[in-house]
């Protein structure tokens, strides 16, 4: 049997979006009821990933080196609520300076998640704060939920839950 997940888009879903890139410690916040919310989905068999669009780094703006120690330091929070996150997966690039595949609405990190971790696409969601999150979704026949950025995943989580339970009863 194949493995569930909650695909989780980064800036505007895991931590506050800025309107600016995020890559210091001193500018990164989590979202109200993170916590709850993810807790919810992993309580469900939901496995969780983050996939994210990290164009600073090609444009010079921050290193890997910061995406790195940001990632660490959710990947480290998560473990001290008792989550587990995964992996994170990011794309360094921007469309300005050429052409990939990783970069949504592209669907590369997406489909390495789901080689890696023997996901069921129609079992899984991707929650995200921009059109560009639910058509690299799409690609895959992953289900896509577009939410408000910066607002909380509680009602999403019960809404994602109980249509997973409603398909079931019906199977």
């Amino acid at each position: 049997m194949k493995n569930k997940a909650i695909f989780l888009d980064r800036d505007g879903i895991i931590n506050l979006e800025r309107g600016d890139y995020t890559y210091r410690m001193e500018d990164f916040v989590f979202v109200d009821d993170l916590v709850k919310s993810l807790r919810k989905f992993q309580k469900n068999d939901f496995k969780l990933i983050v996939i994210s669009n990290q164009s600073g780094i090609k444009k010079g703006v921050y290193t890997f080196e910061d995406v790195e120690l940001l990632h660490n330091h959710i990947l480290r929070f998560m473990r001290l609520n008792g989550l587990s996150i995964e992996e994170i997966y990011y794309c360094p690039h921007h469309p300005d300076t050429g052409k990939c595949i990783c970069r949504k609405p592209d669907s590369l990190l997406i489909e390495k998640a789901m080689a890696r971790f023997e996901i069921d696409p129609a079992a899984s969601w991707f929650i995200g704060d921009r059109p560009r999150d639910i058509e690299s979704a799409a690609k895959v026949h992953v289900k896509g939920t577009l939410v408000e950025s910066n607002s909380s995943l509680l009602a999403i989580a019960d809404t994602i839950i109980q249509t997973l339970a409603n398909r079931n009863e019906h199977v």
